[in-house]
């Protein structure tokens, strides 16, 4: 580093030095800023940023919900996102955060939190749609109180495979099975969504717990947006010249998960997983979906 330094200064005047140097910094601060990154979409004032957009909140009460998407579309990526979710007895309410494209044959990758009443635990919902069809559920407690403290909740997305993880411990792998004829998102560019809503019909028990309103207004929050992906514009993915994609891009491009992720996967799996439709015979009498014998 300190010949590469020496070298710099050599030949960059010392104000081409500085402007290098402020460009930096303003690219560190800008980094997943909310306000750049994001649109406010429904809610009439319910969804908010805050400290120059470093935290954006969404809240719920009984009049509305509230929601934002990103202003790119992705087409390939790592995502992270830190989201301390609604403390407190939030039964009936959902938080989703997720990828999806448009149309009637859309692609989507879900995350969405299942509220409950105080001290039960929340539910991690999880499911991938392939074009219009989903049914992919997998369902988790989480070993923490996913209310107390902000965590990161990840989605890394390549051809290949779509790894869910939390902090970065894996908790699904979705693989590619086309070869077996099971449709793979990878071609429909998708943007990021995050909405807090209220489904008491279904969320909490199966609806037998309803929304307590007195304890609204309920609020999520948001944190530390993070993307290493391909950013679709004008048809074409950013992405598509060798040239300019890092050896960081390139690395989740093709990732697959190591010996030991897959033993962490195993963990989660084993202890915290509550429901698994490659497991649910009564649901597919007729034989388990194609993609679950390459789980």
């Amino acid at each position: 580093m300190a010949s590469m330094s020496s070298s710099a200064s050599s030949s960059c005047s010392p104000l081409m030095l500085l402007a290098l140097v402020l460009f930096c910094s303003l690219m560190t601060l800008t980094a997943g800023n909310f306000n750049r990154e994001f649109d406010l979409t429904w809610g009439d004032g319910r969804a908010k940023t805050l400290n120059s957009g470093e935290l954006l909140t969404l809240s719920l009460d009984k009049a509305s919900g509230s929601g934002f998407q990103s202003k790119n579309e992705y087409l390939f990526g790592k995502i992270d996102m830190q989201l301390k979710l609604v403390p407190g007895n939030s039964a009936g309410t959902v938080t989703a955060y997720y990828l999806s494209s448009k149309g009637s044959t859309w692609d989507e990758i879900d995350f969405e939190f299942l509220g409950n009443l105080s001290g039960d635990p929340y539910i991690l919902h999880t499911n991938v749609f392939s074009q219009g069809k989903g049914n992919r559920e997998q369902q988790f407690y989480l070993w923490f109180d996913p209310t107390a403290d902000f965590h990161t909740y990840s989605i890394l997305w390549n051809s290949q495979r779509i790894i869910f993880s939390v902090d970065g411990t894996p908790i699904r792998e979705f693989k590619n099975s086309e070869s077996i004829g099971v449709p793979f998102p990878k071609s429909q560019p998708m943007r990021i969504y995050s909405s807090l809503w209220n489904a008491d019909d279904w969320a909490t028990r199966g609806g037998l717990v309803k929304t307590d309103w007195s304890q609204a207004p309920f609020t999520a929050s948001y944190r530390k947006f993070k993307a290493d992906a391909c950013i679709w514009s004008s048809g074409a993915s950013s992405c598509g010249s060798s040239k300019s994609s890092s050896t960081k891009t390139s690395s989740w491009l093709s990732q697959e998960l190591d010996t030991a992720n897959q033993e962490r996967l195993k963990w989660v799996q084993k202890n915290y997983m509550i429901y698994n439709y490659c497991t649910d015979l009564k649901r597919f009498p007729q034989g388990i979906p194609p993609e679950c014998s390459t789980s």
